[in-house]
């Protein structure tokens, strides 16, 4: 699977910006889909996570309420509409492909590139 993120950018608090995660190869609606962010200095860190079976999602405490994960298997994409962005949310974004919901980096197989976040003051 390779993924490709877009839609970062630069963005003052309280704005909201999509991310999209376009997939190609092995079949995209086979594989739980996350999004995970570091920011300079720290680890990667969980975001978001959504189920290929029934489309559960999950949410890290941090962006619980401002942040929404989708999915379209017919476009073979992956969104991560944020909302209500805070300063913190600075870093760069990946999304990532797994044969199961993971909330560690490492059980996920697939990485796309990442988009930079920043958001102002």
């Amino acid at each position: 699977v390779q993924l490709q993120a877009s839609g970062g950018g630069l963005v003052q608090a309280g704005g909201s910006l999509r991310l999209s995660c376009a997939a190609s190869g092995r079949t995209f609606s086979s594989y739980d889909m996350g999004w995970f962010r570091q920011a300079p200095g720290k680890e990667r860190e969980f975001v978001a996570a959504i189920s290929w079976s029934d489309g559960s999602t999950y949410y890290a405490d941090s962006v619980k309420g401002r942040f929404t994960i989708s999915r379209d298997n017919a476009k073979n994409t992956v969104y991560l509409q944020m909302n209500s962005l805070k300063p913190e949310d600075t870093a760069v974004y990946y999304c990532a492909a797994a044969t199961a919901p993971g909330v560690i980096p490492g059980e996920y197989a697939y990485w796309g590139q990442g988009t930079q976040v920043t958001v102002s003051s």
